[in-house]
C-alpha cells in the first residue's frame, strides 16, 4: 500500500496551492502559511497522517480560519455540495480501489461513481493542484463534495482497519492504524453542519 512518504511531492503540491488560494481570498497571510508551513514539513517528516494538513494547523493549531467558513464558501462560490462520509454507504467497488496515499496526500476520497461521473469528497476543494491530479488519475467528470477533515481521516482510518483485519482473519486487530491517541483535526464539538448526499 502507498504511504503518505511516497506522496510526499503531490502532498506539498496540494498544500502550497491551497495556501497560495487563501492568501488570494485574503482569508490567511503570507506569515500564517509560512508559519504552518514549518509546522507541516514536521509533520510530514514524522508521518503524522492526520496532522499532516496545513488546513489543520491553520483552522485548529493556529486558529486563523475556520473549516466551515471555507465550506460555506465552496458551497456559494462554485456550487459544491456537501456530504457526511459516516451517513454516506459507500459502495464496494469504490472502497477497494481507493490509493490510500493519494487520499492522505490530497485529503479527498473518491467515494462513489454514476454513469460517466466520479464523486470525490473533499476538504481540500480550493486547492488547484488536487483537483487537478484527481481529474488526470480518474480520467472521467468528477463531482465534488465538500467535507471536513475529520470526515476524511476518518473514513481512511475506518477503511484501512478494515483491509487490516482482512489479510489476518485470525488476529485481532488491537492497534489503532496510525497511532493510538493521534488527535483528530476536528474536535468532537465541533457542529455537524453536513447533509448526507444522496445519487440522482
Amino acid at each position: 500500500m502507498a504511504t503518505l512518504t511516497e506522496h510526499k511531492t503531490l502532498l506539498m503540491r496540494a498544500n502550497r496551492t491551497l495556501g497560495s488560494a487563501l492568501m488570494e481570498l485574503n482569508i490567511v497571510n503570507i506569515q500564517d502559511i509560512e508559519q504552518a508551513n514549518e509546522k507541516l514539513l514536521e509533520r510530514v517528516a514524522a508521518n503524522q497522517l492526520r496532522e499532516s494538513s496545513m488546513l489543520a494547523i491553520l483552522a485548529f493549531d493556529m486558529k486563523v480560519v475556520r473549516e466551515e467558513d471555507l465550506l460555506q464558501h465552496v458551497v456559494e462560490a462554485d456550487g459544491v455540495g456537501l456530504v457526511d462520509l459516516r451517513d454516506y454507504d459507500v459502495p464496494d467497488e469504490s472502497r477497494k480501489n481507493i490509493d490510500m496515499g493519494a487520499c492522505w496526500a490530497t485529503w479527498s476520497v473518491p467515494f462513489d461513481k454514476e454513469e460517466e461521473f466520479h464523486f470525490i469528497a473533499t476538504a481540500y476543494y480550493l486547492s488547484p493542484a488536487v483537483r487537478a491530479f484527481w481529474e488526470k488519475q480518474l480520467g472521467t467528470s468528477i463531482l465534488w463534495f465538500g467535507t471536513t477533515l475529520e470526515g476524511i481521516a476518518d473514513y481512511l482510518e475506518r477503511l484501512q482497519g478494515e483491509r487490516a483485519a482482512s489479510l489476518t482473519p485470525f488476529a485481532a486487530v488491537t492497534q489503532a492504524p496510525f497511532g493510538a491517541g493521534a488527535p483528530a483535526p476536528v474536535s468532537n464539538g465541533t457542529p455537524r453542519i453536513f447533509a448526507p448526499v444522496t445519487k440522482p
